[in-house]
């Protein structure tokens, strides 16, 4: 499903990633877990196609991401890769509904079908009732809720997350988890998560831990 080889990536003097060898099956929840500064978020970028390395392969579902130009990734990005971030980033001016629905719209998607699809998934993740509430009118993990809906709008092959529960109480960071262990299971998604929660992270298929740039070790 995904595949990163021999993955380099420096900004100005400093190489953040120093040869990174990875393999991820499809339907399986990978937590990525190291200290602050292992280079964590910028691998996930770099799967995600938000940054580009300097050198190596990235390969999601056969598709080489080095092959395509920025309007390709943009439109692949945009269908086949959904995205969770500590910080929901909800448009603040747009209802839950609204908000899950961008995406769609951004590929197209018939108003009426997005729109229907957007509320199965908001009805699945148990926000039925909040379809036309604003962000400000959400608590801290119902927002992420409808950041999730908006990550799986376009039925994309992979979710990618950065610390997706980092924001909140353990409660909501407790039903967050599970959610990705649903959508694995249920739904077969392929789920790649960078994490400081090492509970979380023990659950996962297989935890990747990374230390100054470089794979320190994989264990189940």
């Amino acid at each position: 499903m995904i595949s990163v080889k021999n993955i380099t990536k420096s900004f100005g003097n400093l190489q953040v990633l120093k040869g990174i060898d990875l393999e991820i099956p499809q339907g399986k929840l990978y937590s990525i877990v190291g200290p602050s500064g292992a280079g964590k978020t910028t691998l996930l970028q770099i799967i995600g196609t938000l940054s580009h390395p300097e050198n190596g392969d990235v390969v999601i579902n056969g598709n080489k991401i080095s092959s395509m130009n920025e309007k390709q990734l943009a439109a692949f990005r945009n269908k086949e890769i959904g995205f969770v971030f500590q910080f929901h980033y909800l448009l603040p001016e747009f209802t839950a509904l609204e908000n899950v629905c961008i995406p769609a719209f951004i590929a197209k998607t018939p108003k009426k079908k997005a729109e229907q699809r957007a509320k199965e998934l908001l009805n699945f993740l148990g926000l039925s009732a909040r379809l036309a509430h604003k962000p400000n009118e959400l608590s801290g993990g119902e927002r992420q809720r409808v950041a999730i809906a908006r990550a799986l709008v376009n039925n994309p092959k992979v979710i990618l997350a950065d610390e997706p529960s980092g924001n909140l109480d353990s409660k909501n960071r407790e039903d967050l988890h599970q959610l990705f262990f649903t959508l694995r299971d249920q739904f077969g998604q392929t789920l790649v998560i960078v994490t400081h929660d090492e509970s979380f992270a023990s659950q996962s298929d297989r935890i990747i831990r990374m230390r100054d740039g470089l794979i320190e070790s994989t264990h189940e």
